[in-house]
């Protein structure tokens, strides 16, 4: 009996260690065509010290296929939803012509999904970003602002 509460001790330690650790940088999960996929920021920005460079790569941007017409679909957690951010594509037309859309800003505070439809049923998205923003303070000017401080991006090939 003494050893099962040692081992059941252990456990909930070992549960306890686990679950102080660190949580993973925020995920955006895109579905387009049939397929999922969970993407982190491959750009991060800390505007919190004076740095020449304040954001870094973090990562390679993953990608989907998706057919012509087809939407993509984007679902944020809490993490970005309760900041402002938007998301910007790009997407082909049928004559092999790259188009950017204007920025599609969401600052409710409480969006947790968006789906990107390409302006007709000929085009193809080829590209998604979502940007999150934060408020930034210029402490020699007293002026402040939104910049961004992660990019999760997508990839859409034919």
């Amino acid at each position: 009996m003494r050893r099962s509460r040692v081992v059941a001790l252990l456990a909930a330690g070992g549960f306890a260690v686990a679950g102080c650790s660190a949580p993973g940088p925020a995920e955006v999960t895109f579905y387009a065509d049939g397929h999922t996929i969970n993407t982190t920021p491959v750009l991060s920005c800390d505007y919190s010290q004076q740095l020449a460079q304040p954001c870094s790569a973090k990562g390679d941007t993953q990608t989907l296929k998706v057919r012509p017409g087809k939407p993509v679909q984007i679902s944020v957690p809490g993490e970005v939803a309760d900041a402002p951010w938007q998301i910007v594509y790009e997407y082909v037309t049928p004559q092999g012509e790259y188009k950017q859309s204007d920025p599609i800003p969401f600052t409710s505070l409480d969006r947790y999904a968006y789906t990107v439809t390409p302006p007709t049923p000929a085009d193809r998205i080829s590209a998604v970003d979502v940007q999150k923003y934060t408020a930034v303070l210029n402490s020699s000017t007293g002026e402040s602002g939104l910049l961004p401080s992660d990019v999760w991006g997508l990839r859409l090939e034919a």
